[in-house]
């Protein structure tokens, strides 16, 4: 890495300080998910989600179970429209007449985070019955006390944070809200975060800032202000979220990472409202909300599968499954699957459609994406899978060798989909999806079959600091314009083509690589 690429690269919190919790991964179903192809039954679907809070009775923290009815209902938020009147009039009847344990630690999580429901009625009405509710029960009932709320803003006013911790209890948590100014002020992003890492994340805000060439103001705002700051951030980003395919919100709810956005959306809806009310009006925002009520069954079966199991975050990455048998050579020949790999947050989008055989080892498949967004492999890398962890074998890091190892063992069908990570340091994420299972043609693979724009530039700085040159080159009065180009080894700016795509040219290179 050169000394100019160095100091481009941009502090990130680390991730022990970021989330503190991690989902498990829903139970895989064998049918397709469509509720129309599956025969959807919505009372199996109750039954499958009351049976996942089994865990929520053991729980500790009574965060777990917040987080796992806000991963209910903010898929079913993003149906959109009937969501909650199918909620109360239809789903949460149903749990109750279920009458468990599990039942009634369900409708106290739901009532928890969102109000409007018949859930804390259903819940007295179990508990009069004598039904046992779980020891994080009275916890709900405490007061939550907010401690000071802050904002940091850039001095070009094109985004903000917002940060404050809450306490309930005696257990704190903060909240960490992304603001973005040139997008109606639509919030992009969530970090929950241990109330202890406040002082890291104040830090890492202003190091940032600093490393970027910029003073960062920051300021208190009285609870209410805050409360306004959030909701108005909050409201944009739900207009702008039902203008999208619903089928673009499922990276989120497989994410290992931890809670996606839509889901600390809801818990910090439910935080805020313990503030008081805002003196000021809501700012106004359009959108166009269309929905119907079959996409809205269909996502929620979708996400919740056969339910989420919600666990605290240990610092460990979750134990894999045990890892399917290998295709035997004395066996048919592998199919070929059609692959499509995204670079994870890229903004415009940047992915390419790939299609190689099933039986590829995960160590070929690494030179072969390393092709595809030409990257020059000098950095480490990991494939995170359900099944594990892969890469070069490291017993430190965690990772088993990636090279006994086969694509279709940690994706053996359609609709699977794991991660791949180059450089540790500018973490450049990978989500790899399986999109169809074909019949082998008599052609030559791998190969390129689509995509969409440039791969950025290795030691950039991440995806953030890509965004960045991408701003710095053009504009060629920008004081770093012409340090930026000769970094990276151009005459001009019309010879940096971010959006240039050639499938055909991927190809190419993929088979005088020799993968395959």
């Amino acid at each position: 890495m050169s000394p100019e690429s160095r100091r481009r690269k941009r502090a990130k919190p680390s991730r022990s300080g970021q989330q503190v919790v991690r989902r498990a991964r829903p139970a895989e179903v064998d049918q397709c998910d469509c509720p129309v192809c599956s025969d959807f039954d919505p009372q199996n679907f109750i039954d499958d989600l009351v049976a996942g809070a089994a865990d929520l009775i053991k729980a500790d923290d009574p965060v777990e179970a917040e987080l796992f009815a806000a991963t209910f209902l903010s898929a079913g938020d993003l149906g959109g429209e009937g969501f909650t009147e199918a909620l109360n009039e239809d789903m949460l009847p149903a749990v109750a007449e279920i009458g468990t344990p599990e039942a009634l630690a369900m409708l106290l999580a739901i009532d928890a985070v969102r109000e409007g429901t018949v859930a804390a009625e259903a819940a007295q009405r179990l508990v009069e019955a004598g039904v046992a509710a779980p020891s994080w029960a009275s916890e709900l009932r405490q007061p939550v006390r907010v401690g000071p709320c802050r904002r940091f803003v850039d001095p070009a006013g094109s985004a903000s944070v917002l940060v404050c911790a809450f306490e309930r209890a005696g257990r704190s948590h903060g909240f960490l809200v992304h603001v973005d100014h040139l997008h109606c002020d639509a919030a992009a992003v969530i970090v929950l975060f241990p109330a202890h890492a406040l002082d890291e994340v104040v830090t890492t805000i202003q190091q940032n800032g600093r490393r970027a060439g910029l003073t960062i103001a920051e300021e208190l705002l009285d609870p209410a202000e805050f409360r306004w700051q959030v909701e108005q951030a909050l409201d944009a980003r739900a207009d702008h979220d039902q203008e999208r395919d619903l089928a673009e919100f499922d990276d989120e709810f497989d994410d290992e990472d931890g809670p996606g956005y839509h889901m600390l959306a809801v818990l910090l809806r439910a935080r805020i409202r313990t503030l008081p009310e805002p003196t000021r009006p809501p700012a106004q925002h359009d959108a166009d909300t269309r929905q119907t009520t079959l996409e809205l069954l269909d996502m929620i079966s979708q996400i919740a599968g056969q339910a989420q199991q919600i666990q605290t975050r240990t610092g460990r990455r979750t134990a894999g499954r045990k890892l399917p048998a290998k295709r035997r050579k004395s066996g048919p020949a592998a199919p070929i699957y059609q692959l499509k790999v995204g670079l994870r947050e890229a903004k415009p989008p940047i992915w390419r459609r790939l299609e190689l055989p099933a039986d590829t080892s995960l160590a070929d498949l690494h030179g072969i994406i390393q092709v595809a967004f030409g990257w020059h492999d000098s950095h480490l890398h990991v494939f995170e899978t359900a099944y594990g962890d892969f890469g070069v074998a490291d017993r430190e890091l965690g990772h088993r060798a990636e090279a006994p190892v086969t694509l279709e063992q940690v994706a053996p069908g359609v609709g699977d989909r794991f991660k791949y990570t180059y450089d540790f340091g500018d973490d450049w994420t990978h989500e790899i999806v399986v999109e169809k299972v074909l019949p082998r043609q008599p052609i030559a693979y791998p190969r390129c079959t689509g995509g969409r724009r440039a791969a950025p530039p290795e030691d950039c700085g991440g995806i953030w600091g890509y965004a960045e040159l991408v701003e710095v080159l053009s504009n060629p009065d920008h004081p770093e314009h012409g340090d930026r180009l000769e970094w990276l080894g151009l005459a001009s700016a019309a010879d940096f083509q971010p959006a240039r795509f050639d499938a055909t040219e991927i190809t190419r290179a993929l088979t005088e690589g020799g993968n395959g």
